[in-house]
This record gives C-alpha cells, structure tokens and sequence, in this order.
C-alpha cells in the first residue's frame, strides 16, 4: 500500500465515522432504541471512557486528558503504519488510525464518544459502539493477521551437477 492509499484510508474511515455519528446525533434521542433487526438496534450513546465504556468512572469529566493520551498512542500507531513494509500491516494500521481519529475528535468536540450500534442478544447488550470501534478492531485483527508466519512455498532444489 503506497503512502497517498494509506493517508486515503485513513480519512476515509474519519469521514465515514463522522458522517454516521452526525446522523446518529441528528435522528436518534438517547434512551430510545431503534430496532433495525432482531438482536441490532440503534440507540444514542455516549462513552467517557476507552474502548467499550472501559475506564469510564476514571476519565469522567476528563475529555482533555483521554483525548491527549490516546493522541500520543494514536501518533505512535501512525509512525509505524509509515514504517510497515507490507501491505496488510499499514492497512490494519492505517484502519486502528483512523478509528482512534474519529473518536479523538468526538472526545475533543463534545467531551465524550458518541456511539449508536447495539448488538443484544436476549436481554444481553454488548457496550454500544461505532464505525470507529469497528475500525479499530477490525485493524487490530488485521495487524494480527499481518504478523502470523506465512507458509513458505518449497523451492525446487536446482541441481548442482
């Protein structure tokens, strides 16, 4: 992935995590679930803390604080998408960046994550998320999968006579 891909992707994956919480903030009121299929609803969230509510009762009240620490990891996961030599690692960097920037401006703009999508199954909800949090998993899953050993094809051994 060459560097004008890598920069495309990742503003890419800001706008597309902008534009959905603008709507989710535009034709969703918080405390209302939308239903949209069994077991997904749309309902209006917001998150002060990390990934998943996580640190939440810690960073409350501190919106400055969670954006400038997560800015600092953001910025060293940028170096190393720019350093990646292959392509599958800067894609799943470039995705972890780009997410962690979408929430990085929600943090900053008003205090908190917005989040809308509600997987729920039963009586069971998973921690409300976004396109961001898909983003940032999805990357970290490929970063993974950049860093398993590949399968080295047999080379025909030439012979020497």
């Amino acid at each position: 992935m060459t560097r004008p891909k890598l920069i495309f992707l990742i503003a890419a994956t800001v706008l597309a995590d902008q534009l959905t919480k603008a709507a989710a903030l535009l034709l969703l009121s918080q405390g209302t679930a939308v239903p949209v299929m069994p077991g997904f609803n749309l309902a209006l969230g917001f998150n002060e803390g990390a990934s998943f509510g996580m640190m939440g009762g810690v960073m409350a009240g501190r919106p400055l604080l969670m954006a400038a620490l997560t800015s600092a990891l953001t910025l060293a996961f940028a170096v190393m998408a720019f350093r990646a030599r292959r392509s599958l690692e800067r894609t799943g960097f470039a995705l972890v960046v780009g997410g962690a920037v979408g929430n990085i401006i929600d943090r900053v703009r008003q205090g908190a994550v917005t989040d809308f999508l509600d997987l729920y199954w039963r009586d069971r909800h998973w921690p409300t998320f976004n396109i961001a949090d898909i983003a940032i998993t999805l990357g970290a899953v490929v970063i993974l999968a950049a860093s398993l050993p590949r399968r080295r094809r047999k080379e025909p051994v030439l012979d020497q006579s």
